[in-house]
C-alpha cells in the first residue's frame, strides 16, 4: 500500500467502532486473553483495522503466553513505526501502523529466534485475511 492516510480525529471516530477507536487512536489496550485473534491459527495476513495495511503474517505468529497476539517480525519494516512510550511509569517501544499512525501495541526484546523480538499486538487493532 502506498500513501499516508490522514484523517481528523472526528473522522476516525465516525468510521471506527468505539473499542477500535480507543485502541487505535487513543493508545488503549484490550484486556489480556480476551482478543478475538489471540488463538487464531489460520494461515493468512493480519492487517491494520483502520487502513488495511498488511502488518503481520500468520507465519511469524507465536504463543507468547502474554495474552495478546504475538509476532516475531512484521511483514515489512516499512509497514510499522516505532516510538518510545514512557507512559505507565515505564519505558517501552510502541508499535504503530506506518500508513495511518494507528496504535497497534508494543515490541519487546524477549521473543523467539530468528529476531528475538515479540510484537505484542492488540486484536482490536487488527483485521485478519485468510490465505
Amino acid at each position: 500500500m502506498t500513501g499516508k492516510v490522514l484523517k481528523s480525529e472526528e473522522e476516525w471516530k465516525r468510521i471506527l467502532p468505539p473499542e477500535r477507536y480507543r485502541i487505535l487512536r487513543q493508545k488503549g489496550t484490550e484486556m489480556p486473553f480476551t482478543g478475538k485473534l489471540l488463538n487464531n491459527k489460520t494461515a493468512g495476513t493480519y492487517k491494520c483495522a483502520a487502513c488495511g495495511q498488511p502488518l503481520f503474517s500468520s507465519e511469524t505468529k507465536f504463543d507468547s503466553g502474554s495474552g495478546w497476539p504475538s509476532f516475531y517480525a512484521p511483514i515489512s519494516e516499512e509497514n510499522v513505526d516505532r516510538k518510545t512510550d514512557r507512559s505507565m511509569f515505564m519505558s517501552r517501544t510502541e508499535v504503530l501502523c506506518s500508513r495511518c499512525g494507528g496504535h497497534l501495541g508494543h515490541v519487546f526484546d524477549d521473543g523467539p529466534h530468528p529476531t528475538g523480538l515479540r510484537y505484542c499486538i492488540n486484536s482490536g487493532s487488527l483485521d485478519f485475511e485468510e490465505k
